[in-house]
């Protein structure tokens, strides 16, 4: 009889077959957690630490719960995402690639297109989720920005004159990290110097200057964002050599640049605006929306933060990979 209970008590503290923790009964199977580990950690050495594999395991399990419980609330609540919310998200991570260059990323992650929309209708639906219960509720006053204005009135003075600048760039070279809309990459120098010359063209036309960045800018760094720049400091403008810095402080705001020939390349500029040195005020509209951003960024993981805790204090979890590290903690030395 006692054997029995031993066996019967040893039955009901096992974990199911095939399953690293559960979440209000559903499972996260080791399957789940091996793929996802793959995906985030792919480098491999001959000198594998147990110990840091097994906190990568156990850092990758607990994200995948909070995604559960999160996914679960999102069901509840009615929020989940739609085949057309999926596919137009697919269609934005298709633009930049080729169908070859995309196949590969999949392959590089050990993913099919039907896992990955599967992950993505997981992360739309997670995230209307956090829009209605946090991002909606969060109220940036007008108190709060001058409030932060005055405790930080430091940082908005300026030590030097700045340019807002954006660029198109195009090289000779086939660069795999480059990456537009269109997929069009120069391979040669005179290819590089006619298409350089026709994008002059359709921007003297009228044609925007950050949609054609992102369709055929060959930069790496700034395609993705229309080519901008952001702000840049006169100091460092001066590194770019003599030439390139009197053309570029002689622009007016709005202005095009000729073409400029460089090291790696051709590229346009265009000059947005100037800032001055010396204090911005708060009465300037961009002091302003940057601080409401950066006041809603805090407060949303703020929030973020705790919503997650309240969240897991209130799900049924049994994570058996933590456990089985507990129940063979020192037992290797033996």
């Amino acid at each position: 009889m006692l054997l029995a209970v031993i066996t019967m008590a040893a039955c009901k503290n096992s974990p199911p077959a095939n399953v690293a923790a559960t979440v209000n009964g559903r499972a996260i199977t080791f399957s789940d957690l091996d793929k996802t580990y793959k995906s985030q950690y792919t480098a491999t050495t001959e000198n594998v630490n147990d110990d840091l594999t097994s906190i990568q395991r156990l850092e990758v399990l607990r994200s995948l719960i909070d995604n559960e419980i999160m996914q679960q609330r999102a069901e509840k609540s009615g929020l989940m995402a739609t085949d057309a919310d999926v596919e137009t998200k697919l269609n934005e991570l298709r633009a930049p690639y080729t169908k070859e260059q995309f196949d590969q990323q999949l392959k590089s992650r050990a993913m099919t297109v039907d896992e990955l929309k599967v992950q993505l209708r997981k992360d739309l639906s997670v995230q209307k989720l956090f829009n209605k219960e946090i991002t909606s509720k969060i109220n940036i006053t007008d108190l709060d920005v001058s409030g932060f204005y005055a405790a930080n009135r430091k940082n908005f003075n300026l030590a030097e004159p700045q340019i807002h600048l954006m660029q198109i760039v195009v090289t000779p070279v086939a660069d795999a990290n480059a990456r537009n809309l269109k997929g069009d990459k120069a391979k040669t120098d005179e290819e590089a110097r006619k298409k350089i010359q026709a994008l002059e063209a359709r921007l003297k036309q009228g044609q925007d200057f950050a949609m054609l960045a992102q369709n055929y800018s060959e930069d790496p760094n700034t395609a993705a964002n229309g080519g901008d720049l952001g702000y840049v400091p006169e100091s460092a403008l001066e590194k770019t050599g003599p030439e390139l810095y009197k053309l570029i402080l002689s622009l007016q705001p709005a202005q095009l640049s000729t073409i400029v020939k460089s090291q790696d390349g051709y590229r346009i500029f265009k000059m947005i605006s100037r800032e001055p040195a010396g204090q911005r005020e708060l009465s300037d509209p961009r002091v302003q929306q940057s601080i409401r951003e950066n006041l809603l960024t805090r407060k949303d993981q703020l929030l973020k933060s705790a919503y997650y805790e309240v969240a897991r204090n209130e799900a049924k979890i049994a994570n058996y990979v933590a456990r089985s590290v507990m129940d063979t903690a020192g037992k290797s030395g033996k």
